[in-house]
This record gives C-alpha cells, sequence and structure tokens, in this order.
C-alpha cells in the first residue's frame, strides 16, 4: 500500500504520513529498505508501546487484537 493511499484511509495528509513513519523508523518501529524507486518498511511487533503506563505490552499485540477485531466484524 502507497503511503498516499494509507494518509487517505485514515484521513490525514500525506505529510502528515510521512512525518509519522519517520518518526516510526527513527524509533526502531519500522524499518526502511529501498527496492528500486519505493521504500519497503517491516515493522518489528516486539517493540514496547510507548506510554509508561503501556511499556508492558508490544506493538504486536494491538496488532493481533484490531486484526482480530475485523476479520469478526460484519462487513
Amino acid at each position: 500500500m502507497r503511503l498516499r493511499d494509507v494518509a487517505v484511509e485514515v484521513g490525514i495528509t500525506e505529510r502528515a504520513a510521512q512525518r509519522i513513519v519517520a518518526e516510526l523508523v527513527e524509533a526502531g518501529y519500522l524499518e526502511r529498505s529501498r527496492e528500486g524507486r519505493r521504500n519497503r518498511y517491516h515493522l518489528h511487533p516486539e517493540q514496547p508501546l510507548r506510554h509508561p503506563l503501556e511499556q508492558e505490552h508490544a506493538v504486536g499485540e494491538i496488532l493481533r487484537i484490531l486484526a482480530d477485531r475485523k476479520a469478526v466484524a460484519p462487513a
């Protein structure tokens, strides 16, 4: 999915999406690699959440919950 498409899907500008992705790369949540003219991103789901009260939980846990809910939700 292109970053432009992600921005439209979540209702933010493409520039805002670029800034968020850059921050996630800098913080170690995403890893960027180049494939031709495109950037590919690899998520590190084992990374802890950033808020001090939630640091015992990993990013992947939230993504699994959201994916499960989407799979169960009626269309």
